[in-house]
């Protein structure tokens, strides 16, 4: 079933992100799997550091979340976006990130899976990072810094 059952045509364009029902902002996510990679930010400077360390939850090699629903519950610290929070968030996000991209007025991508009407185009593309990082689960907390990486945070 495509992300894009009950969307208007062309939401992303034409509505602003308060104006979305749940299909379509779940829609703008291209499945990048980036939200979920551990981050440092610099306090003074307010620079986002990326790791190649995911969440635990993040299916490695799918690069989605084993328990989307729930997933909050199980991982207390987990953002989870919305139209209300965005603004404070947008800023460490990827620069791919539909979310993102729509929220500051730039289109998508042309591989997001609303453009290509392909849900695996974000994955044909190379713009996930499915089997490119590992779960924290395997790395200690204090050591994080040892896996900072500008692989994810680029624009490509």
């Amino acid at each position: 079933m495509s992300k894009q059952k009950k969307c208007r045509t062309r939401f992303w364009e034409n509505y602003s992100l308060k104006e979305l029902n749940s299909n379509e902002w779940e829609a703008l996510c291209d499945g990048c799997g980036k939200c979920c990679l551990r981050k440092i930010e610099d306090a003074d400077t307010k620079e986002i550091f990326y790791t190649n360390v995911s969440c635990k939850l993040l299916e490695i090699k799918s690069a989605r979340c084993k328990n989307y629903k729930d997933r909050k519950k199980i991982v207390p610290d987990c953002i989870i976006l919305t139209p209300d929070n965005i603004k404070e968030i947008a800023y460490w996000m990827p620069e791919t990130c539909g979310y993102r991209r729509v929220f500051y007025g730039e289109p998508l991508e042309h591989w997001h899976p609303l453009m290509t009407n392909n849900n695996n185009s974000a994955i044909k593309a190379g713009q996930t990072i499915a089997n490119q990082v590992i779960s924290e689960a395997d790395v200690n907390e204090e050591d994080l810094e040892d896996y900072i990486t500008t692989d994810f945070s680029e624009h490509h």
